[in-house]
Parts: C-alpha cells; sequence; structure tokens
C-alpha cells in the first residue's frame, strides 16, 4: 500500500496567533503539520518553506487567511515569490465556485502553485468561503499532489481520480480546515480583526490602519503607491551569515585528474595510497652499499662489483659478501644490501686500468649498522593509508598534489568551485575603459572590476556579465535570466550571480522587485544592521536546467537554487560586503564547510574556513564608533616584531571623521576592524576582532599603555 500524502495547514491571524489556544481545529482530525501565524509576510515565507523544501517535506500547503483587500493582508505577496510553477486553472476553478454564491468572491486574491514537489493553495480565511474553496478543488488535490512530486503519468493516470482521493486522506484535511477557519472566524467577529476576507453577506470591518499606507516595492507602481521605508526587516550580520549558509546548496562532487587545476580545491572523499612510499628499499645518501653485520666493524679495503642507481628496468645484480655497490641517492639496494656507507666516509683505493672506473673502495668508517641511511618500503607513506582527507584543502604550496602524483593517484573526488558571475546596474554607469570624458551624472564602473579581480585570487572561476542599464524596462531582468541560463556574455551557467547597485529605495533600484516579481526568486534578507553595507540583498531564484540533448528532454530536470547577492552600489561598501557575505557562502558551495572541524562547530556558518580569517588586533589610535550599527572599519594590520602582537591602523585620516563609504578606504586595506555599535570611541590599545583580507606585513609598532 502507497502511503498517504502529506498535508499541512498555516492560519494567518495576527489575533489567533496572540491565543493559539483558543484555535480547537486541532481536537478533530488533525492532519501531520498545523501552525498558526501572524499577518506577517517572513513569518508565512518561513513556515511554507519549512513544509515545502528539505527532507520533511508535505504534498499539500494550504494557507486560510490574509487574502483580502485589507493592509495586512499579506498572505498573496508572501506565498506568490516563493511558487516556482503557476496553477491557474485551481484559482479559476475555486474564484467560479465562490461566484455562484456571491459577486464579493471577485475581491478574492487566492495563489496556487508548486513549490519543488509540494501543492501551494491559500484560502479564505471565513470557514464558509474557505471550505467553497476547498469543495470546488478538493477532488483533483490528490491527482495535482502526487503529479507535483514526480510520478509517472501514464501509470498515474491508470488508477483513476477516486483511487488517488482515497490514497490521499483528504477527509482529514477538510475537517481540520474547516474547525480552524471557523475558529479564526469567529476571532475576526470578537476583536473586530482588520482583515478584509471572503464574507458572504456579512459588511466588511474597517482597517484599524490609514489606508494610504504604501503597499508596493514595484517602481512601476509610482510615488503614491512604493514603499517609503523598506519592507525588509534589518538582520543583524550573524543572522544574515546564518540565512546565507542555510540557503546555500551544498556542493556538487566531480572527479578531477591529478594536476595542478586541483590547486585550490577540496577533496570531496577520502584519499589512500594507491602505492607505498618508497616502493622498495632506497638509499638516502650518495655512497656505498655493503652487507652490513650488527657489531662487526665494516671499515676495510672492497672491490666495487656494480653501481646502482634508479632505473627503469628494475634489474639490480644481488651484492655478494665482500663487495660493495656504488649507489645514488633514490636508487633501490641491491639484493642482500641493507646499509649505505656515505661518500664522504670512504676513499679511492684503486681505479680500473683505464682510470674511468673505480676498482676498490676503502670503507673509513667502522661503525655503520644495518639499516643505516635507508627508507624502507613504506616508511614515508604505507601501502593503502589515508593520505588525505574529506574537506581538506588543496593549497597553493603543491605538497597535496606531489603526495598525490607521489602515491600514483590518477584521479581524485572533489568538490566542484562554484563559477560566478558579476554583473553592474545603472543608467549612470561607463566602462572604465571607455576613453571618452565623463558628461552629466556619469561615473566610471569600478565596481565590476574590483569585486571580479577579489573573485578570481580567490580561486574561482569569474564571468564578465558586463553593465544592466535601468532603461529601457526589461533589461535586468533579461541580464539576469542570459546569466542563469548561460547564454550571451556567460559561455555557461553561472552558479552565483553578484550584483552592485540598484538596491536601495530609489525609483530606479529595480533589483529586488526583479529578483521577486520577474525571476520568481525569494528574497532573505534585504537590509543588515552594519555599516557600511546597510541595503546589501541575498536571494535565491529557482533554475531549472535546459535538457543537453534531444534523448534527455523526455527526462524531468531537477530544480535548483541559483543564488543572488546584490551590493550596494558603493565601491567601498560593495568590496566590504563581497568579503564579509558572498565569501563564505562561495567557500561553502567549494566544500570547506565539509571538513571535521566546520562541521563539528555550533556555528557552522562562522566555522574558521568559511570566509575571512578572523583575528585580535590592538587599535593603534581612537577609532570613532557608530551608535547603531556595528562598523567594518577598513585598516592596515601589521604584526609587531617587537612584541608579537597584531596592531590595526585605519587607512582613514587616523580613524577621526572617516566616512564609510570613502573609495580611497579600501585600496590600501588587508583588513577588517569590527567596531560594536556603541558611543564615543574605540579606544587606543584596546584589543578587538578583526577580518584579514590580505596577508600581514611587519614592523616595529609597539603600544604602551
Amino acid at each position: 500500500m502507497e502511503p498517504k500524502l502529506k498535508a499541512a495547514i498555516l492560519i494567518v491571524s495576527d489575533t489567533a496567533a496572540q491565543d493559539p489556544a483558543s484555535d480547537r481545529g486541532g481536537e478533530v482530525g488533525k492532519p501531520p503539520t498545523t501552525r498558526i501565524v501572524p499577518d506577517d509576510v517572513l513569518q508565512i515565507q518561513r513556515a511554507v518553506c519549512e513544509w515545502t523544501d528539505g527532507p520533511n517535506w508535505h504534498n499539500l500547503v494550504l494557507l486560510s487567511g490574509g487574502t483580502g483587500f485589507a493592509v495586512k493582508d499579506n498572505t498573496p505577496e508572501a506565498v506568490t515569490p516563493l511558487i516556482h510553477r503557476h496553477a491557474p486553472g485551481l484559482v479559476h476553478g475555486m474564484i467560479a465556485e465562490s461566484l455562484k454564491i456571491t459577486p464579493f468572491a471577485m475581491m478574492a486574491r487566492p495563489v496556487a502553485g508548486v513549490r519543488d514537489k509540494s501543492l501551494i493553495i491559500t484560502l479564505p480565511g471565513s470557514p464558509k468561503g474557505a471550505m467553497e474553496n476547498l469543495e470546488a478543488v478538493v477532488k483533483l488535490l490528490p491527482h495535482a499532489c502526487v503529479q507535483s512530486a514526480g510520478a509517472n503519468s501514464r501509470s498515474l493516470h491508470a488508477g483513476g481520480t477516486k483511487k488517488l482521493e482515497n490514497e490521499a486522506g483528504v477527509s482529514a484535511t477538510q475537517t481540520q480546515l474547516q474547525t480552524a477557519s471557523h475558529t479564526h472566524h469567529q476571532h475576526q467577529h470578537q476583536h473586530q480583526h482588520q482583515h478584509q476576507h471572503h464574507h458572504h453577506g456579512h459588511a466588511a470591518p474597517k482597517a484599524h490602519t490609514s489606508s494610504n499606507r504604501h503597499q508596493s516595492n514595484n517602481p512601476a507602481a509610482g510615488p503614491n503607491q512604493r514603499h517609503r521605508a523598506s519592507p525588509y526587516p534589518m538582520l543583524s550580520v550573524e543572522e544574515a551569515l546564518r540565512t546565507i549558509s542555510e540557503e546555500t546548496p551544498s556542493p556538487i562532487v566531480i572527479d578531477a585528474p591529478v594536476n595542478t587545476s586541483l590547486m585550490g580545491s577540496v577533496i570531496a572523499e577520502d584519499v589512500y595510497a594507491a602505492e607505498a612510499v618508497p616502493a622498495y628499499r632506497a638509499s638516502i645518501v650518495d655512497g656505498y652499499a655493503i652487507i652490513a653485520e650488527e657489531g662487526k666493524s665494516t671499515s676495510g679495503v672492497f672491490p666495487v662489483a656494480s653501481v646502482a642507481h634508479a632505473n627503469t628496468s628494475g634489474a639490480v645484480e644481488p651484492l655478494q659478501p665482500g663487495t660493495i655497490a656504488r649507489i645514488t641517492t633514490g636508487a633501490p639496494l641491491p639484493p642482500n644490501a641493507n646499509a649505505v656507507v656515505m661518500v664522504e666516509d670512504t676513499a679511492l683505493a684503486s681505479s680500473t686500468p683505464d682510470g674511468q672506473e673505480e676498482a676498490t673502495v676503502e670503507i673509513l668508517a667502522d661503525d655503520i649498522a644495518p639499516g643505516e641511511n635507508v627508507r624502507e618500503p613504506g616508511s614515508d607513506v604505507a601501502l593503502n593509508s589515508k593520505i588525505l582527507a574529506r574537506g581538506d584543502l588543496i593549497s597553493p604550496a603543491g605538497g597535496e598534489i606531489g603526495l598525490l602524483a607521489a602515491t600514483g593517484t590518477q584521479s581524485v573526488k572533489i568538490f566542484k568551485k562554484p563559477r560566478v558571475g558579476v554583473l553592474s546596474t545603472g543608467d549612470e554607469l561607463v566602462e572604465h575603459s571607455d576613453p571618452r570624458a565623463l558628461v552629466g551624472g556619469q561615473i566610471r564602473d569600478s565596481n565590476r572590476p574590483s569585486l571580479l579581480s577579489c573573485l578570481t585570487s580567490w580561486g574561482f572561476e569569474t564571468v564578465d556579465l558586463g553593465i544592466a542599464r535601468d532603461a529601457p524596462a526589461g533589461e535586468l531582468e533579461h541580464a539576469l535570466r542570459d546569466a542563469l541560463r548561460g547564454v550571451g556574455r556567460a559561455s555557461a551557467s553561472v552558479d552565483v550571480i553578484i550584483t552592485t547597485g540598484g538596491v536601495s529605495m530609489g525609483e530606479l533600484d529595480l533589483l529586488k522587485p526583479t529578483i521577486e516579481r520577474s525571476l520568481g526568486g525569494t528574497i532573505h534578507f534585504g537590509r543588515v544592521s552594519m555599516k557600511p553595507g546597510k541595503p546589501t540583498t541575498f536571494a535565491t531564484v529557482p533554475f531549472k536546467a535546459a535538457p543537453t540533448d534531444a534523448s534527455s528532454e523526455a527526462v524531468q530536470q531537477e530544480r535548483t537554487s541559483k543564488l543572488i547577492f546584490s551590493l550596494p552600489g558603493n565601491p567601498a561598501s560593495a568590496l566590504v560586503t563581497l568579503n564579509l557575505f558572498v565569501l563564505p557562502s562561495l567557500h561553502k558551495l567549494a566544500g570547506l564547510g565539509e571538513s571535521s572541524q566546520a562541521l563539528s562547530t555550533t556555528k557552522s556558518w562562522m566555522a574558521p574556513q568559511l570566509g575571512l580569517p578572523r583575528v585580535a588586533v590592538v587599535l593603534t589610535h581612537h577609532f570613532p564608533l557608530d551608535p547603531k550599527r556595528t562598523e567594518y572599519h577598513r585598516a592596515v594590520v601589521t604584526g609587531s616584531r617587537s612584541d608579537g602582537r597584531l596592531y590595526a591602523t585605519s587607512t582613514g585620516a587616523e580613524g577621526v571623521g572617516q566616512r564609510s563609504s570613502r573609495v580611497g578606504s579600501i585600496a590600501k586595506a588587508n583588513a577588517l576592524v569590527v567596531l560594536r555599535a556603541g558611543r564615543g570611541v574605540g579606544i587606543k590599545g584596546e584589543i578587538v576582532e578583526a577580518l584579514m583580507m590580505g596577508p600581514v606585513y611587519g614592523s616595529d609598532t609597539r603600544i604602551i599603555c
């Protein structure tokens, strides 16, 4: 017997959320998951994503409430960006059924569609309207849920709709929804709940808030409809980093040959030595192989029987007692030989008649023991021993590649490095290479070259996506879609898109509405409590790769998430947020978060391997503090030769009066000094945290406090 389909119900209501115990919906027919949340977009989205993403996903997610025209009716706005494939037929069916009863059905705003494998449907908050909507489509829901989950279409239809209805077990969901919606309806009347839901014959309650509250982040809505303040909650830096870590996909494992292209890659599975090093008993010096006996003198004059050196044939004559063999460093010892005398401990006794070869050699040392100056097989690396572990980084120093080569390893599994595209936005931008003089409000696009050079220095493949203009309309959307699909300037699909500019509150700041409305993406945060970089935005966009050939067109492609980091347009802000937020995500995508040290930490998004190294530094002068936001102050960190401590000096004028957005402040900085919000200044001699962006240079700096 196939398992029943899993359903979840989300009641959206400020009033019900304040008193969950009053919701009696759990008394009968409770489905696997039920929850009440207030009319808050972020909380609605978090609940839906919890039920649709990851291993514990639900086939059906029903939302009741918040679908009317009132100020706080945000359910459609919360759900729409989450949907990957819309289902307009279900929406039309629900409205058509309700229109048979009341013309007020025209004021409903239902949303239906599929996210990954889950079917999502929004319903009115009133019990009568919710049941009418649900009854209009209920017989189709099992069929839709099974198809959404990826079932074979032909075998699915063979059983008939009735069979699918029985297997889905929707009756329990209906009972739960009816009871929960009834409780929600009671809350509306008792507390004069401000939502205008789908009421049949009831007067709609008046909203408690002003009717001219701005609801849209769409620039096309006009100044009377746009938000006057950002609708996105302000996150702390730690919350933003945790969100980025949670939304960054797991790294992809690939096979790679052992060559210099491995540099900077992360090992995806433990590697074991295919061959021992050395594979034979080898000399560690130039000299003479001998047969040594414990407690007996080794001095004397001996004939040179042969010359032993590394050769491809592998043929080495056995050494006879009373003879020695000339041997070079690394060469295999002849059979029977068990020690090597350094050439410095010998003297030539006689040569061959032609004077070209040694005939006899005198050994001056009389205490050579068996095994002296000899490397035993596997003494460096034993056969089948673990030489690299999952999560190990192939460093630029070359030691890991040399080890793999020495043990005969031909290929290894590594985590695929992400491919990163960088896009600048704005009508005012001019290519930095354009020889023409600037006019009007034009500025050189310095951000893109800076970001690309930084990403390249980190070892990631980059794609220059150029400049997307604010006008004509749609250019930004096309640029983002081309990057995701791997067309245009991107010869292959990118995994991460970094944009700069267009994330503030201006009418031409188009990135956030383009991501949400045009690409169907989810903005996980749009503001961070930091300086500089407050409007930094992080989003994910669903992406379904096109089939690579005709034979694969019939195969359903898996939908994945692509990451978009929208950084501020100010050059200093862009580079600071690139280092602070983008690098940890790229590190995780590249597999650095898979090491045992990273996995064992309680704050995996701040693991030592992810992002910039964190160190403690001493301030060389007073640093001004921001009273509200943590500042990431650009500084030069040097290591003192006199006391071994690290010292931080602002790249501004002794840290006094420096604006966080100054372009020149980033040019020579090798660190970001973390200055927590507060009044006054960071005191000279105080120890604070810093994130290292570059190498530390030595100096004679020393502070006497």
